[in-house]
């Protein structure tokens, strides 16, 4: 079973640019890939701040929490 690579973001300039630039580079045959746009999907914004994710975009791999730039606060989200 691959290890899950989730990747949160707001759907916002920067968000889709860290999305290109970083999701684009993880190698799919290694991560099982999840993107999860948090404007649309306001249900997994909990899930997001249970895993420590604290603005978007945020990259959750292995369970470790990167924040790439700053598009949003979790906050603004709710």
């Amino acid at each position: 079973m691959k290890p899950k690579a989730i990747f949160y973001h707001a759907g916002c300039p920067v968000c889709r640019s860290a999305e290109s630039a970083v999701v684009g580079g993880l190698d799919r045959s290694r991560f099982d890939v999840e993107i999860v746009h948090l404007g649309s999907e306001k249900t997994r914004v909990a899930e997001a701040e249970k895993l420590g994710v604290k603005s978007v975009p945020a990259l959750v791999l292995e369970g470790g929490v990167f924040h790439i730039n700053f598009g949003a606060s979790l906050a603004d989200l709710k």
